[in-house]
């Protein structure tokens, strides 16, 4: 049968189990119907698909659609393809979870649209949505994306049905790169020469350039399997992550704010619309906030509230979040605006509407994280590993019915564990595990242990036979490790990922385990999702910039060498000594007179930066020893390649 466009059978009789868009051979255990962990141990047939809710607020308001949905960048390279999801319209097929294929036919809606008198969003032209408020004399953008080139295509959409209102501000969310890497799409050099103000929660510099270049080549690697941008778009590929379709791949910038929100309270007139702000750090970025629009009796919860279960450490990897914290201010949000409030929007997904319906939202979204947060305790105290939690973890029936709570692209499995890892760390207590052997190594004795190779492909396809695809996935992991041009244990791995991601209800599982196939069958794809542009590099304070210097320090290759330099900035007053030693890279500032450095380097800050991306020292003073920086450089790696992930 269909409900509202989702394939569904039942079995023959009535003790068959219910087929929920299940790959052919699937058995009857749990993870053959539900892989994202036990928010979906109910049937397809008890969730439901009958409220048609979702789908009228999702056209609520529309206005119109951008045709075609394809939008490029200066030389004709695609950016943003939302056609490709066209196939969504039709009915959810073998290769697709059917609460997954919803969700997609939800997110995959894209135009402008009124959200309530002033306020106006464009939603499926990149992962996140723009916001447009309409002010006195123009429009102040709330979260330009995360392309130059789709923010861009995003704000003449909105011109083209309401007029050619220039911007005058922009508001930053949180620290995340798709709520402000678009910003050159909407600020041209004009509007920053005019002084259009840009808000953002305090401490959103440091968030942003910290995620995104730290750990930022470790982060994009994983990103792409998260997103699966690079995925082909179809009822067995790609369908989305969930939170959004995918990441557009244009051209990424950053305008540092002109304003930090400090505190909750703190309210700002910009162009002539009231605001008052929310901060919520800790929560789903380490520099988040929520604000309220009296005005409009609308609010926007930015990203703490979207129309599933997020985060709480993504896939791609991020600083654990705490979920404790992110009840504590949703509630707190709940009791500040709600009795006032007629419509909640986000940054993501659609808007709901009603004050009664936003409180109930809001109050399920609390509950959510703070069950999620106080179960995994209560099973870590009972002597439960994080593994063993997500497990046992069993979701309250009203957050089974909710669609809002489904794990689309957080779950219920990776956020117990989550939970655990940010209070008792990687290991688990048991010594057997403290001092393991890496995936190679464990790999290549497992299957000395279990009678070579071929013997261990054919008793993982047994297992898959069986459709204990898990372990079938961690058999076959173990040859690739161990004999990584085995063809045949390779592609049933393959095989295996791919009818694990066609049973996934999370998005990104699904695109993780399809990109491990992709990988398996074609090696690594070149196409690599970065975030670290040169504008955001070229935000990075004096300090951050030599941090990220030290961790790309090659410790061995630098054990020898003892330098020091001094760096003298002529246009912020500030000196300092960078000293090698040990194979470590450290830098303080010095105030007062001090021993003579190897090298001394009068320079400004973007000197500096040029200097780190291979520019020389030309134009640049310096006394001493010029060739200590040319040793310092010979220690240093500025790689960024794509890396295996599936593979040794």
């Amino acid at each position: 049968m269909v409900a509202d466009g989702v394939w569904i059978t039942t079995g023959d009789d009535a003790a068959s189990p219910v087929s929920v868009g299940r790959a052919p051979g699937w058995g009857t255990g749990p993870e053959a119907v539900w892989l994202t962990g036990p928010m979906s141990d109910a049937t397809a047939t008890e969730l439901p698909f009958h409220d048609r809710t979702d789908f009228e607020d999702a056209d609520r308001g529309f206005v119109g659609a951008l045709d075609p949905c394809v939008i490029t960048d200066s030389s004709g390279r695609v950016v943003w393809d939302n056609d490709a999801y066209g196939f969504l319209v039709g009915e959810c097929p073998e290769t697709a979870h059917p609460s997954l294929w919803r969700q997609g036919q939800l997110v995959s809606r894209q135009g402008l649209y009124e959200v309530c008198g002033g306020i106006y969003q464009v939603r499926g032209l990149d992962l996140s949505n723009m916001t447009l408020v309409e002010g006195d004399e123009g429009v102040i953008v709330i979260d330009p994306l995360i392309s130059a080139e789709t923010a861009a295509a995003a704000l003449a959409l909105y011109r083209a049905h309401r007029g050619d209102r220039r911007v005058t501000a922009v508001i930053y969310t949180h620290a995340h790169v798709d709520h402000f890497g678009g910003v050159r799409g909407v600020l041209d050099d004009e509007a920053l020469e005019r002084g259009v103000p840009i808000l953002a929660p305090d401490g959103f510099m440091e968030s942003a350039v910290s995620e995104n270049v730290y750990a930022g080549v470790a982060m994009s690697r994983r990103a792409v399997y998260m997103y699966g941008a690079a995925l082909a778009k179809g009822p067995a590929g790609q369908i989305g992550c969930g939170l959004g379709m995918t990441n557009s791949t244009g051209t990424i910038g950053l305008v540092p704010p002109t304003v930090d929100i400090t505190r909750t309270g703190q309210e700002e007139v910009l162009d002539g619309v009231r605001i008052v702000f929310q901060v919520t750090p800790g929560t789903e970025c380490p520099a988040e906030m929520n604000f309220y629009f009296p005005g409009h009796r609308a609010l926007c919860m930015a990203e703490n509230a979207t129309h599933n279960l997020h985060n709480l450490v993504t896939l791609r990897g991020a600083l654990v979040r705490d979920a404790r914290v992110w009840a504590a201010y949703l509630d707190e949000a709940i009791d500040l605006f709600c009795a006032d409030t007629d419509v909640a929007f986000a940054s993501h997904h659609w808007p709901t509407w009603g004050g009664d319906r936003v409180a109930e939202y809001l109050a399920l979204q609390r509950d959510l994280y703070a069950y999620l947060h106080d179960q995994t305790l209560r099973l870590m105290n009972n002597g439960l590993n994080g593994a063993e939690a997500a497990e046992a973890m069993e979701m309250p029936p009203a957050l089974e019915q909710a669609w809002h709570t489904h794990g689309y692209y957080g779950s219920v499995s990776h956020n117990v564990k989550a939970v655990y890892q940010r209070y008792l760390g990687w290991f688990d207590g048991n010594p057997a595990r403290l001092w393991q052997h890496p995936p190679v190594e464990a790999s290549l004795r497992y299957v000395e242990c279990m009678g070579g190779a071929d013997a261990v492909v054919e008793t993982a396809q047994g297992y898959a036979d069986r459709d204990d695809l898990r372990f079938a996935a961690e058999l076959l992991d173990r040859v690739v490790f161990a004999q990584p041009d085995h063809a045949t244990a390779k592609e049933h791995l393959a095989a295996v990922y791919e009818r694990l991601a066609h049973g996934a209800e999370n998005g990104t599982w699904r695109n993780f385990y399809l990109m491990g196939a992709h990988e398996l069958r074609h090696g690594i794809s070149g196409d690599n999702f970065t975030t670290g542009s040169a504008e955001l590099l070229a935000a990075l304070t004096v300090s951050q910039l030599f941090d990220a210097v030290a961790i790309r320090v090659v410790g061995p290759r630098a054990w020898e060498e003892v330098l020091t330099i001094d760096w003298r900035f002529t246009d912020v007053g500030e000196t300092r000594r960078m000293t090698l030693r040990n194979g470590v890279l450290t830098h303080r500032v010095v105030d007062g007179p001090a021993t003579a450095a190897d090298l001394s380097v009068a320079l400004t800050r973007p000197q500096l930066l040029g200097i780190l991306l291979g520019a020389g020292l030309d134009g640049v003073d310096t006394e001493g020893d010029a060739d200590a920086l040319v040793r310092l450089v010979g220690v240093v790696e500025f790689g960024g390649a794509p890396f295996p992930v599936v593979t040794p």
